[in-house]
Order: structure tokens, then C-alpha cells, then sequence
């Protein structure tokens, strides 16, 4: 039962990529407040389920590990912090080739090889969305529904952050690489299992992408976001997430 639900769950995902762009009321500068709202979600998900949950896994993994991986009984976090790492390199990159190409008077975008790369690395967190979608530990059916609306929200964010960096290469290749990513992570959780560490690694990381992409898109002067709206998202989805 509960994979059909995620299937269902997944093909929600897929149409949030394809359709974000008809949403025309959401608009970058002034921030709507909505995409404010929908980073407080995300944010609230991630410390109130994701980094409670990699606390749980360290525990698990404790004398399980091998040698080489002994570090992570102790450092799961680590995980966490690489992601937020590579996410903020990559946005940087991005932003660099944006710059340069509008200063050599060429269309205000980056450049076809940063594109593949930053867009790649979204299919791989989108991947890891899907397939926790379906290998994600709930407690309840709830715990499904507020991963997705969590994850929903913030493709919102992340496809209008992404369509402002790439204009329409990310319309015309991207936002449908990143909707086969999704699917194809959940196929994956439908037909393999993996073991705690990669699952916890998998967690760990989507916990650090998480929180840089909202930040990345809320903390910029020039989108002119409202804290109120942001604050509203993260302390409502918080409480949800404790009472149930």
C-alpha cells in the first residue's frame, strides 16, 4: 500500500517541476510570500525530522561499521555539512558563469557545461528525494505526507531559483531532467535495498542541500523576503510536526 502511495506521491513531484513555471504569481523580487513560507517548511522538515533521524542512524551504526567508515558512528553530520558545502560551491559557480557571460554582453546566464553540472547535481538531490519518498522511516502514514509536502514546497523554490540562473535551458532540458530524477530514485527504492549506512548518508545529505538551498534563495538582499512569511512557514509546519 504504501508504495502505491508514494508512486502517487512521486508523480505529484514530477508535475510541481513541469507546471512550477505557469505559476506567474510568484515572483522573485519582491519575494512572494509564499516562496518565503515555503522555505520555512523546509527548514522546519529538516531539523525537526531529518537531523533528529541522523541521530537515530549514528546510533544504529554504532560497532557496524568498518575502519574506513568508523568515522561516521561519530560524524554522521559530517554528511550533512559536505552537502551544504557542495551545494553552496556549485551555486557559487553558477553565479560566477551568470556574471561573466552578462559582462561579455552575452545573455545573463551561466554557461552550457556549468548548467549540466549544477543541473546534474540536482538530479542526483532530486534522486535521493524520490527514493527516500518510498525508503524514508515514518512513523505514521502522516510522516509520508509531510515529506512531501516539505519536498513539494521546495521544488517550488528550487525551480524558481534554477529558471533565473539558466533561463530557458532550464525549461527546455532541465526541469524534465529533474523530474525523471525523482522517478527514477523512487524505481530505485522500489527495487533494491540498501543498508543503514547508505541510508544515512543519503539523509544525511539531502539535510545539508536542503538547508542551503532555502537559505541561498531566502538571505539575499535583493529578494527582498519576508521574514514574517518565513517565520509563519517554519513555526506552522513545527508544530504540525510535533503533534502528530
Amino acid at each position: 500500500m504504501e508504495t502505491w502511495i508514494s508512486l502517487v506521491f512521486t508523480l505529484g513531484f514530477i508535475i510541481i517541476h513541469l507546471l512550477s513555471k505557469n505559476m506567474k504569481f510568484l515572483s522573485e523580487a519582491p519575494r512572494s510570500r509564499f516562496l518565503s513560507i515555503a522555505g520555512g517548511i523546509a527548514v522546519a522538515y529538516v531539523f525537526l525530522h531529518l537531523l533528529p533521524e541522523l541521530s537515530d542512524y549514528q546510533d544504529e551504526l554504532q560497532g557496524k561499521l568498518k575502519a574506513s567508515l568508523h568515522f561516521l558512528e561519530h560524524h554522521i553530520y559530517i554528511i550533512a555539512m559536505l552537502g551544504l558545502a557542495l551545494f553552496y560551491g556549485l551555486e557559487q559557480l553558477a553565479k560566477s558563469s551568470k556574471k561573466q557571460n552578462a559582462e561579455a554582453g552575452q545573455e545573463a546566464k551561466a554557461s552550457a557545461g556549468v548548467f549540466w553540472l549544477h543541473i546534474g547535481s540536482f538530479a542526483l538531490y532530486n534522486a535521493i528525494i524520490g527514493y527516500l519518498l518510498l525508503k524514508g522511516e515514518y512513523q505514521s502514514h502522516w510522516g509520508m505526507v509531510f515529506y512531501f509536502t516539505a519536498m513539494g514546497v521546495h521544488f517550488i523554490t528550487n525551480d524558481k531559483g534554477l529558471r533565473a540562473t539558466h533561463k530557458e535551458d532550464y525549461d527546455r532540458y532541465g526541469r524534465w531532467l529533474l523530474a525523471v530524477s525523482i522517478f527514477a530514485g523512487w524505481l530505485a527504492g522500489a527495487l533494491f535495498e540498501v543498508n543503514d549506512v547508505l541510508l544515512s548518508v543519503l539523509s544525511a545529505f539531502l539535510a545539508g542541500g536542503v538547508v542551503l538551498n532555502v537559505m541561498k534563495e531566502e538571505l539575499p538582499e535583493e529578494r527582498e523576503s519576508s521574514f514574517p512569511a518565513f517565520f509563519a512557514g517554519l513555526a506552522g509546519y513545527a508544530v504540525l510536526l510535533l503533534l502528530f
